[in-house]
């Protein structure tokens, strides 16, 4: 369990384009015929777990974003 949030940590820690590297890093290795059934199982939730801190970053992100009104001003969307 410690060794799953040690990974949920670190990936929360990496940048967008570090995360999608690795994103496409776990694509190639489920891509792979060499990989067995219980290795792309955890690939697979790897890239899952990856996917989720992606789109943490963004939301966050687009929050903090600001639309600038017919006055000039800036808001929050």
């Amino acid at each position: 369990m410690q060794e799953q949030e040690k990974k949920e940590s670190m990936a929360d820690a990496m940048t967008l384009e570090e995360a999608f590297r690795l994103l496409d890093q776990v694509a190639e290795q489920l891509e792979s015929r060499e990989i067995t059934l219980e290795e792309s199982f955890k690939v697979y939730q790897t890239g899952m777990n990856l996917l989720k801190t992606c789109n943490e970053k963004i939301d966050r992100v687009e929050k903090k974003m600001l639309l600038m009104d017919e006055d000039g001003g800036f808001r929050e969307f």
